[in-house]
């Protein structure tokens, strides 16, 4: 059920054409699925958890896309995607001309309203700090999925641990940030240092970025799990989504306690 139907219900209730009893039937039997043949999309998870569900691109075709991006978008809900390439966006903007596309971080986003979920004025801030240039694609998802979450984002690039004067100069934009996403490769050291400077969770991303000895990720994965930092924790190798994703969720629910206080 998307907003329009449920606001033409709550009318014919008000203009006394429906009874209580008929709207809360009708609420109890909205989708919470939508069957598209290709996949079964949720359409109860910002009901759940905050936020609508997210579409994993990669390896899914264009058909698909379009069927899972409509149903999205018949509920009122800002369609978002990762791991989009360009010629899948090459298709899609086609059928979606309002889509935004970001070439770097691989995403794709189709908004449909601008608010925050709680509809509050103010929103979560949050920083996106990489330790070098290589990382700013796993940093750019993390930054798109932010935005489509409708938080304030910095991002603080090129700042590792091999040029460590770069990092003071960015602690005033670090320590007004309800969360801090922290990108890096090769030895993963940068959380470590930004999480001895601030007062707010730091989540580490490790990437794929270094050479042979780096494993595609593994070392910088492992130095982070490993940090000394307490406020650091770590989500998985080039997971800029799931990084932002959870800064959004802390940051999101930060703005709730500071407006219910």
């Amino acid at each position: 059920m998307n907003h329009a139907q449920l606001e033409h219900l709550v009318r014919q209730v008000v203009a006394g054409d429906l009874t209580i009893e008929a709207l809360a039937s009708a609420l109890a039997q909205r989708a919470v699925t939508a069957d598209v043949g290709v996949a079964q999309v949720d359409l109860d998870r910002e009901r759940r958890c905050g936020f609508p569900e997210v579409v994993y691109g990669q390896g899914k075709t264009i058909e698909a896309l379009e069927r899972i991006f409509a149903a999205l978008l018949a509920q009122g809900t800002d369609v978002f995607a990762t791991r989009i390439t360009l010629d899948q966006f090459e298709h899609l903007t086609m059928s979606f001309p309002t889509g935004i596309y970001n070439p770097v971080g691989r995403t794709f986003r189709i908004p449909v309203r601008r608010k925050t979920r709680h509809d509050v004025t103010s929103v979560g801030r949050v920083a996106v700090v990489t330790a070098g240039t290589s990382d700013l694609p796993v940093a750019e998802e993390a930054r798109e999925t932010l935005l489509w979450m409708g938080c304030e984002v910095a991002l603080v690039q090129d700042v590792g641990v091999a040029g460590p004067h770069r990092l003071p100069a960015k602690l005033g934009e670090l320590r007004e940030a309800d969360a801090i996403v922290v990108v890096a490769g090769m030895e993963g050291a940068l959380p470590s240092v930004v999480g001895g400077y601030v007062a707010c969770p730091v989540i580490g991303v490790p990437t794929s970025v270094g050479y042979g000895a780096n494993f595609g990720g593994l070392s910088a994965l492992l130095s982070m799990l490993n940090s000394c930092a307490a406020n650091v924790t770590v989500v998985n190798i080039d997971a800029g989504f799931k990084g932002g994703y959870v800064a959004g969720l802390i940051a999101t629910n930060a703005v709730r306690r500071r407006t219910e206080s």
